[in-house]
């Protein structure tokens, strides 16, 4: 972490630093209706909630948002912390922050990912940031699967959920005058150019049909009505419409020959 963080309009190189001797000293106070030790021990704090919102890799506005509701964790941990249980405050403090983000995240992601999911997602972001104290390189999601002990594929798919959603007209790049959007980095695979002058070659065959032979070809391959269903529908044999549907289909065939 760098020596000056700014989020949420706050400069952690100017926070204070307390020592547990402090933190037992001001919670006493407190614990009495302090309300300007509360106030000072709760900025003094607030690198832990930072701490916290580094884990969930939240970066840009998304990460003041929970930083702000990583606050709230904290103010609740202060508020319900027990000095007699010989626990330390970041202890204590750490899950009650983790469990508001956690919450925020739920109920605000536009897309709605599975409570395990997300518990697996977590899990690897925190054993990244273990394995990335001990190495310059990146950690593999395999190096991580064996820390969790959880299928590679697994993790990918938790990390992929709980990625942001953004648009597909989200700009990647300008060169001042024109944007290319992300839609324009995505392959088509599926509408190749010969598909596309098949489409258009289907198009004019079924314009040379007539409306009949339209009609049915539209209810028995586009609806999926039998030909007694379109028989009855239409008020013709059902000789009548398998003649005119094989009479079309040879039509069609011949224009995209």
């Amino acid at each position: 972490m760098s020596s000056k963080v700014c989020i949420a309009g706050v400069d952690t190189a100017k926070l204070p630093k307390l020592t547990n001797a402090d933190m037992i000293e001001l919670m006493k106070k407190i614990k009495k209706g302090d309300t300007q030790a509360r106030e000072y021990f709760v900025v003094a704090n607030l690198r832990l909630v930072l701490s916290v919102v580094h884990r969930f890799g939240a970066k840009g506005d998304k990460a003041d948002d929970m930083f702000q509701v990583g606050c709230v964790g904290l103010m609740k941990a202060i508020d319900n912390f027990d000095s007699s249980l010989n626990v330390r405050f970041s202890t204590y403090a750490v899950p009650m922050i983790i469990g508001e983000i956690r919450r925020y995240l739920r109920d605000n992601n536009s897309v709605r990912v599975s409570r395990s999911l997300r518990d697996v997602a977590y899990k690897a972001l925190q054993a990244k940031e273990e394995l990335s104290k001990n190495s310059v390189d990146e950690p593999s999601i395999d190096e991580i699967s064996k820390i969790i002990n959880i299928p590679a594929k697994t993790i990918t798919f938790a990390l992929d959920a709980i990625s942001d959603t953004i648009s597909l007209s989200e700009p990647v790049y300008t060169d001042g005058s024109d944007n290319i959007h992300l839609l324009d980095q995505i392959a088509d695979t599926k509408n190749s150019d010969d598909c596309i002058f098949e489409n258009i070659s289907l198009k004019d065959a079924i314009k040379t049909l007539s409306d009949r032979e339209r009609e049915i070809l539209l209810m028995r391959y586009f609806i999926g009505k039998t030909q007694t269903e379109v028989s009855e529908e239409i008020g013709i044999s059902q000789a009548q419409v398998s003649r005119l549907e094989k009479n079309a289909l040879k039509v069609v065939k011949e224009f995209l020959i």
